[in-house]
Order: structure tokens, then sequence, then C-alpha cells
């Protein structure tokens, strides 16, 4: 379908207009601009609870090449609050398409603006650091109110303080069966077949990312998803052999409830993978302190180390908040650390089947150098079951 050019404008909380062109829904939406270096994926990143309430750039020029489809959404709706282009490319190339980026973000009443600098943006952000802002895209130029996008940008109070999970997570306790991919040639049968279900696991959502779910089934798992001020006890009440805490948008340091749940695990000695959000949650847990990043870590080409092997995996990430190690307190140890910051990536607990990663070992998008701590969850499972 084509649609008559119409104009936009980002406003930056500290002055800066950038004047483009809609991609997307008509009207305005604020929130928190960060910066995300995928090159690929962005139907999945659209999707991600991650970025609820983040007006998302991507640093790719040229971004809808491959137009959307049914298959790559990471959950049931759109969550980023807005999405920022270089280009949009008009012609969608791919035989998995079924609508173009422009279209399915007017579709899902998603504001977007193209035909931007974003390279200029980016070291914006960079420099001085993540961004409140406002989109604002109207039906002709006379209707764009800089001011106006301006005051929306400096009123958005920012993600810190900001309890985003409760609201990102499922109302209703639901099974997941879906593996990572059922192909045409791939029956129920097959799938069945390849995902036996032999450990129940819960994953308290925070927002969680269908990809979780999907790598969970594939490693054998009957997977139940709850909602995130589920009652520990009634999740063990489940019979479940583990519990995955999930990632999730916002500030970990409001969701008390979600701190509450994971300080219950590691007492109970219940084996426990805590992923991105429920990685900080962890590191809340056991006496450590979070602190807000200056722009943070969102894209899929972030190195990190294995602390204990020197072993370096190119991994997916997408969080603005972070433990500080040095809060850690003795019998926790830092057991991944980011080659771009030295940020902390994950940690363990000694004597306690508990750990945590804080990129995204699921990716979608991104590379599965990670994937294999899945595996070690599993093997926790295993171990706890024949103690």
């Amino acid at each position: 379908m084509t649609h008559k050019p119409q104009p936009a404008l980002l406003a930056l909380a500290n002055g800066e207009l950038f004047y483009g062109q809609a991609i997307g829904a008509l009207g305005t939406s604020v929130g928190e601009v960060v910066f995300n270096t995928s090159m690929t994926g962005y139907q999945e990143i659209l999707t991600d609870p991650s970025y609820r309430r983040q007006l998302v750039t991507l640093t790719y020029p040229h971004v809808g090449n491959v137009g959307t489809n049914d298959d790559d959404c990471e959950s049931d709706r759109v969550q980023a609050a807005g999405l920022i282009l270089r280009e949009a490319p008009r012609t969608p190339s791919s035989w998995r398409n079924r609508q173009s980026l422009p279209d399915y973000l007017r579709a899902t009443a998603t504001v977007g603006i193209a035909e931007i600098d974003t390279r200029r943006l980016t070291r914006i952000l960079r420099e001085q650091g993540a961004q409140n802002g406002c989109i604002m895209a109207a039906a002709s130029a006379a209707e764009l109110d800089a001011d106006a996008a301006l005051a929306e940008a400096r009123a958005f109070p920012g993600l810190k303080g900001m309890d985003l999970a409760a609201e990102a997570g499922t109302p209703d306790a639901y099974e997941w069966d879906q593996p990572s991919w059922l192909g045409p040639d791939e029956d129920a049968t097959a799938r069945d077949a390849r995902a036996t279900g032999q450990y129940h696991v819960a994953v308290y959502d925070y927002g969680v990312k269908y990809n979780i779910l999907r790598c969970l089934v594939d490693a054998g798992c009957r997977v139940t998803v709850v909602p995130p001020r589920t009652p520990l006890d009634e999740v063990l009440a489940r019979n479940v052999d583990g519990v995955v805490l999930s990632n999730g948008p916002g500030d970990p340091d409001p969701c008390d409830y979600a701190i509450d749940t994971a300080k219950g695990l590691i007492e109970r000695g219940v084996p426990t993978l805590g992923i991105c959000l429920g990685h900080q949650i962890l590191g809340l847990a056991v006496g450590g302190t979070s602190e807000k990043m200056k722009f943070g870590h969102h894209g899929a080409n972030h190195p990190v180390a294995d602390t204990a092997t020197g072993t370096v995996m190119i991994s997916s990430q997408n969080h603005g908040f972070a433990i500080d190690e040095t809060s850690l307190p003795d019998g926790v140890n830092a057991s991944y650390r980011s080659l771009f910051d030295d940020s902390l990536q994950g940690i363990e607990i000694q004597g306690k089947p508990v750990f945590s990663f804080q990129g995204h070992p699921e990716a979608s998008p991104g590379p599965r150098d990670v994937g294999p701590l899945f595996a070690r969850f599993i093997a926790l499972l295993e171990n706890e079951r024949t103690k």
C-alpha cells in the first residue's frame, strides 16, 4: 500500500530536534531513547517486552528490507514505544514477508520516524547518555509542534525507579509447548519426540521473550509461565523441578515482589536461572546494588568473557541497568563480564544451584554463543533430581 509522505519530528529532552518522515501511526509517543546496533531482527526488537517505554534507534541504515511476518514476534504485541530509523526501504523482499514494516507499524498503532541522521543521534546518546524523548508524527508540517514535543520529552519521568515488570508479565498462568522451530516437515509427533517434558520448569514472567520459552522446550522441559507476583509457595506446589526468572523492562530496584521470590528460591535451594532482569533480581536478592547505565547495552555484537575459562562469546544484549560487582557479598561469584565496559554479566552462588546471565542466551535476534546456558540449567535440574 502506498502512503503519502507525512512529517515527523523527534525531540530530545536536551533540546535537540530531528525532523524526518513518519513511518508508522500518527500521534505522539514518549520514552527513553536508546540505540541498538543489531543489523537484523527489527521485528524481534520491536516485540521484546524489555523495550517498554523506550524509543528504539536502530543504527543500521536500512531497516525493513525483509518486511514482517507472523513468526518473528517475541511477544503478543509491539512493546517499544516507538521506532527511529535512517531509512525504511519502500519495497521489502522476502518469501516470508506478509506486511511491510511501515504498514506493520501503522497496523499496531506504533509511532515511528525515518529519514533522520541516526549516526548523529547515536553519538549524542553515547556521549550524553540515554535521553528522554518524544516522537511526533502528523498529517502535515503545520501540525508539528516542536515546543509541545519538547515539553512532553522533558515531562517523561525516566525509567529509574519505574517498575514495568508487573505490567509486562502475564496476568494468568499458562502452559507453553512450542519449540524453537516447527518446520514444514515436522509434525506434532516429531515435536513431542524432541521435547519430552521430562523436567517441569516454572518461568516467572517479568516480560519474557517467546524464544526463552522455546529454548526451554527444546531442552526437554515442560514449561509453565506464571504472573510476576505469583507467591513462591503456589509455584512450588506445582511440583516444579526448577525456576527461570525472565527478562523484562524497567528498573529492578522497585520489584520487591520479585526480589522476595528470588530470596526464597535461594534459601530453599531451588535450581534457578536468571536472565537479564532476572539476573538483576538475583543480584539484589543476595544483597548487591543496581545502577543505571549511561546508555545501556542494546545489540547483538556484545563480547562477554567467562571468568572461569576465559572463553569469549558474542552475545545479544538489551538492558539499561546493571548490578555493581563490587557490591556483591562473599560467596557470590562473578561468572561473566562484558568486554566492552567490564560490567557484570553473570553470577553464581556458592553452594546453591543458582546462576544468572545478564544478556539474552536465547538471542532472537543475535548469535547463539550463549545458548549452552540452557543445557547447564538442565544439568542443574538433573543433579538436584538425583540427589
